[in-house]
């Protein structure tokens, strides 16, 4: 009888979090201060969102991105069951250049927040966009996939984007990349040997 006492009451809890009429007293003038339009306004009505999802909007907002990005943010986010949260994670993909549906598909997945990190440091690397895409949508996936650190190290080391995207589709680890960087590292820096106590003297 406990127990079922405390499901309901965690229910009701559920319910109040996410219902029809959670935050009725949400002040909506600072999305009208950042320059959000009227209708996309009473559309985050009609989504119940709360002050702290208003503090957040605005800040993606003032990402210069647009009102109905933002709404569609929230609402894949209630979509899920919780709260939008990711403003940080919004602007930061928005700054290395995705756009905005290449976001809201990261945010469809539920993965604004796990993913956002590598997926810009994967943009920076300086891949072409197929490939950063291919590389995300596997990350979203959970498909194993190489961390950004190790792309950019394997880069480094002088690999092509082909032989990069070869490695990536076979499911390299992290691990496994380690080890080639340090053996390509090490091939190289014997070739710089050679190649400068080859040299003739003057």
């Amino acid at each position: 009888m406990r127990c079922r006492h405390s499901f309901i009451l965690a229910s009701v809890w559920a319910f109040l979090l996410l219902g029809c009429k959670s935050h009725p007293l949400t002040d909506f003038r600072p999305l009208d201060q950042a320059g959000m339009w009227s209708s996309a306004i009473e559309d985050l009505k009609k989504l119940n969102v709360s002050d702290q999802e208003v503090a957040q909007i605005v800040k993606v907002k003032q990402g210069g991105l647009s009102d109905d990005f933002c709404v569609e943010l929230v609402n894949e986010a209630h979509i899920h069951k919780h709260f939008f949260n990711s403003a940080v994670s919004v602007r930061n993909l928005s700054g290395a250049g995705f756009s905005e549906p290449e976001i809201l598909e990261i945010a469809k997945a539920d993965k604004l927040d796990t993913v956002s990190g590598d997926a810009v440091t994967i943009k920076l690397i300086g891949l072409k966009d197929s490939t950063v895409q291919m590389i995300v949508r596997r990350k979203m996936k959970g498909d194993p996939t190489l961390s950004s650190e190790e792309i950019a190290r394997l880069k480094n080391t002088g690999l092509t984007e082909n032989q990069l995207i070869e490695r990536i589709q076979r499911g390299m680890t992290d691990a496994e990349a380690e080890k080639e960087v340090k053996a390509r590292q090490k091939a190289l820096n014997r070739t710089g040997f050679v190649r400068i106590h080859g040299r003739k003297r003057r």
